[in-house]
């Protein structure tokens, strides 16, 4: 059902934004556009910068810059969760040994990738750490193209009180936020709000406390906005939090395992019932 779930999720905020980039009419009436569901940000500004520059209004169609787009994530992770608990179910329901070798197969081939991957990451760490660098700054170009990777940066900017890959000069990648003297944004040499220093006596989200702040020297920056890089953020959080990250991947290690034991001890069981016929 989980699975299910993820991939229901996944799909209809896919097919919502293939409608939107193609002004179809098909979703727009009947359904809430996923940035709804989200944080709410003040986009009046970013509206009215959209309509003034529509050269930039569609960074990947100009540029090709291909970023993450979160919604594969929920499609790929829920089609997998179904597959395997589609073949579970209905294999110890129906016995029906094919079922139930898949299953066991699928989840061994599962647990072989995270056993390699997290092997190769512990050998090639420099080279985890470019790529690591690499996709953030890739993503930082396109952060204005899609809402939802939107989300998904000012939430890690946030949460690990971070700007940009390793620093707030980052945002010079994106053509709305560097620096150039043929920039007309008005965010032009800032950075976006989740950068920013949040002040607890603030009741209301301050959505423009990012603009110019990059035209101040690093000393002022810092009484305004995080300075440092969201890759050194993260690999300080992984070392913070060693043992419970450690602990969540025995776990998950370790009902993969219990799960193929189960679904191979239940077609030993079916054989040898089948076997008394």
């Amino acid at each position: 059902m989980l699975g299910a779930a993820f991939l229901g999720i996944g799909l209809w905020a896919w097919a919502e934004k293939a409608c939107r980039r193609t002004a179809c009419p098909c979703l727009a009436d009947v359904s809430v556009p996923m940035e709804r569901h989200v944080k709410v940000f003040a986009h009046s500004s970013v509206s009215d910068l959209y309509a003034s520059q529509g050269v930039l209004s569609n960074i990947s169609s100009i540029t090709d810059l291909g970023g993450f787009d979160p919604v594969w994530l929920f499609i790929v992770v829920g089609g997998v969760m179904f597959v395997l608990g589609f073949a579970g179910c209905i294999g110890a329901l129906r016995e029906n040994t094919l079922l139930l070798k898949f299953f066991s197969v699928f989840l061994g081939l599962i647990f072989f990738l995270e056993l390699t991957a997290g092997i190769l990451a512990f050998v090639f760490k420099d080279w985890i750490k470019d790529q690591l660098n690499f996709f953030i700054n890739n993503n930082v170009k396109a952060y204005r193209d899609d809402i939802d990777l939107q989300n998904l940066i000012d939430f890690a900017q946030e949460y690990w009180s971070c700007c940009g890959a390793h620093g707030p000069n980052d945002w010079n990648l994106n053509i709305y936020f560097n620096c150039t003297e043929l920039n007309p944004s008005r965010e032009r040499c800032g950075v976006p709000f989740s950068c920013c220093i949040k002040d607890p006596a603030e009741d209301v989200l301050n959505t423009q406390c990012g603009y110019d702040v990059r035209l101040e020297g690093e000393l002022s920056q810092q009484k305004y906005i995080n300075t440092k890089g969201c890759v050194g953020q993260f690999e300080k959080w992984l070392q913070d939090n060693l043992i419970v990250v450690a602990g969540i991947f025995v776990g998950i290690a370790l009902l993969q395992i219990f799960g193929i034991c189960l679904a191979q001890n239940l077609v030993s069981d079916i054989k040898a019932v089948k076997a008394n016929w």
